[in-house]
């Protein structure tokens, strides 16, 4: 009777340590707006105070080549949020939406039991609840968002209903997270946190504004806006703590694009809007306390399309069948401290459309007008394949990364004559010295794999990857 007593016991401790080992991750996803490579402390910036960042860079898994997918902020989102490049849905640039045909991390999550959130910056289209393309029509169970970049106490669609807010931004979209955490924290969660800053116009606010007296009055709001982003992570990590779920939270970090400042970049050329390294390389971040044990930096390239299949890997989800083809990898035995090496090359590439500007603030008080008036409109029609596009002009500046080889196409505004620029990041990362003619069979080599790729985005743009 005894051994059969003892036999229970250790049957059932072992099943209780296998959940333990197998309990799903939450996922958190934060994003910053226009910070750029060298907007931290730990950078080596003389001036910005960057405390919280700091300690997670010291903490955590800090990336030293992390990429965004494009030079601007709506395509880069996309890119998140699909694990695709985003001109393969036709979201182009700033203000432009995805496709309603994406299958999204929160949707793929949401299918095997993740309860999904989306709080601060949308702009992948409207955040009116009956449009396709809002967050709640691509998988996130609870959203407060806005269309745009938002300043101090700003108003957001809350599940499509317009509500206010009171405080520095940062600080209000992480308190709306928590509290919404901690309704769900007995369940594997995944939210998105896209802040407005430090998008300008720049708005410190005092108690941010005192630490940067003597500063120029435009540099002072600017830092004073990454130093309340900064306080808000803090804010979030000590949630997180108090709820009691930090451990086993993957906690990402990075910038949407390059900066604009002229020392936001720590010397590499370029800024936001272009494909040189200053446009596209941003600062990245990952803490996992459970997985995640000791600092690491690593110089492995990675792209925002690699959170996707990442973070799928990490959760024990399959991706779905129907899941349009990806652009990113999975870097989870690189975060598992495990031997991994990029073989999958990067492809950027700035197609010339126009952007959608779009002022959050007057968007959502006209849609509170309509809420308080009993009369709101329909959503604008958005999210579908809307022409077809020539599969072998490739209009725009486009880029590819290999390694430490890094190809420029560059076209007239025409869209014609393409010239090439090549350089090795591994000994240049200004990229000053182009070495095209000095190594013509790289050049051939990238050349064909990036006139390769672009073919293949064209054709998903016409929609060749979405069910008939």
């Amino acid at each position: 009777m005894k051994a059969r007593v003892l036999l229970m016991l250790l049957v059932v401790s072992v099943i209780l340590s296998v959940e333990a080992t197998n309990k799903r991750p939450n996922v958190i996803l934060a994003m910053a707006d226009d910070q750029g490579w060298g907007d931290m402390g730990y950078m080596g910036h003389k001036v910005l105070k960057t405390p919280v960042f700091d300690e997670m860079a010291k903490t955590g898994l800090r990336f030293d080549r992390f990429y965004a997918a494009a030079p601007v902020c709506s395509p880069t989102r996309a890119s998140v949020l699909t694990g695709r490049h985003p001109n393969r849905m036709g979201c182009f640039q700033w203000g432009h939406t995805m496709r309603k045909h994406e299958i999204t991390i929160a949707e793929a999550l949401k299918s095997t039991g993740y309860t999904t959130s989306h709080f601060g910056k949308w702009h992948l289209g409207s955040v009116r609840a009956d449009s396709e393309v809002a967050p709640g029509k691509n998988g996130f169970d609870e959203w407060a968002s806005a269309p745009n970049f938002y300043e101090n106490s700003p108003l957001f669609s809350h599940n499509g209903k317009v509500i206010e807010t009171n405080g520095e931004s940062s600080a209000v979209t992480v308190d709306l997270a928590l509290k919404w955490m901690a309704k769900v924290k007995d369940k594997p969660f995944l939210s998105v946190i896209w802040f407005g800053n430090p998008h300008g116009p720049h708005i410190g606010t005092e108690k941010f504004l005192k630490m940067y007296e003597g500063e120029t009055k435009a540099y002072a709001n600017f830092y004073a806006e990454i130093t309340g982003m900064d306080a808000a992570m803090g804010q979030l990590r000590k949630g997180l703590r108090k709820l009691g779920v930090a451990d086993n939270t993957i906690l990402w970090y990075c910038s949407d694009n390059g900066g604009l400042k002229p020392n936001s970049m720590a010397g590499l050329s370029g800024k936001k809007g272009k494909l040189l390294e200053g446009g596209i390389r941003v600062p990245g971040i990952i803490e996992w306390p459970d997985v995640i044990k000791k600092h690491r930096v690593t110089n492995v390239p990675a792209n925002t399309v690699d959170i996707y299949p990442t973070i799928l890997e990490l959760a024990g989800v399959e991706q779905p069948t129907q899941q349009p083809l990806l652009d990113g990898v999975s870097l989870a035995p690189l975060i598992q401290d495990k031997t991994f090496a990029r073989k999958k090359p990067m492809g950027f590439w700035h197609y010339p459309a126009g952007g959608r500007g779009m002022h959050a603030r007057k968007i959502l008080e006209d849609l509170r007008v309509e809420q308080v008036a009993g009369n709101q409109a329909p959503a604008p029609k958005a999210g579908f394949v809307d022409r077809q596009y020539p599969l072998d002009k490739f209009p725009g500046p486009s880029a590819w990364i290999n390694g430490d080889w890094k190809l420029h196409r560059i076209v007239d505004k025409a869209g014609t004559n393409p010239t090439y620029k090549l350089y090795n990041l591994g000994k240049d990362v200004q990229e000053k010295t182009d070495l095209a003619v000095a190594q013509p069979q790289v050049l051939t080599r990238l050349k064909s794999e990036l006139a390769a790729w672009q073919k293949s985005v064209v054709s998903s743009l016409n929609g060749a990857d979405y069910p008939k």
